[in-house]
């Protein structure tokens, strides 16, 4: 595996799974915080946490690309599965 492909693979995965953890929980809304931003949507984060989520995303991508490259250059592939 070329360098090149390796950092294309992980830019990938990173993306992928950050647009994945997003969703889930990281932040507090204006309107359950009680205080709303005018001219805001009231579902707006209050606090965005987006550091927590990209260091979150690097972990668990940089834990998926380590299991992809051992699988990778391990020499495994589909035929190898009983089926």
């Amino acid at each position: 595996m070329s360098v090149t492909y390796g950092i294309a693979v992980y830019f990938m995965m990173w993306w992928i799974l950050l647009f994945a953890f997003l969703p889930f929980g990281f932040h507090r809304t204006q309107e359950e915080a009680g205080e709303i931003v005018p001219g805001s949507d009231p579902g707006a984060p209050e606090k965005p946490k987006f550091l927590r989520v990209i260091v979150l995303t690097t972990v668990v991508t940089s834990t998926v690309f380590a299991g992809f490259y051992f699988l990778k250059t391990s020499g495994y592939s589909l035929d190898d599965l009983p089926f």
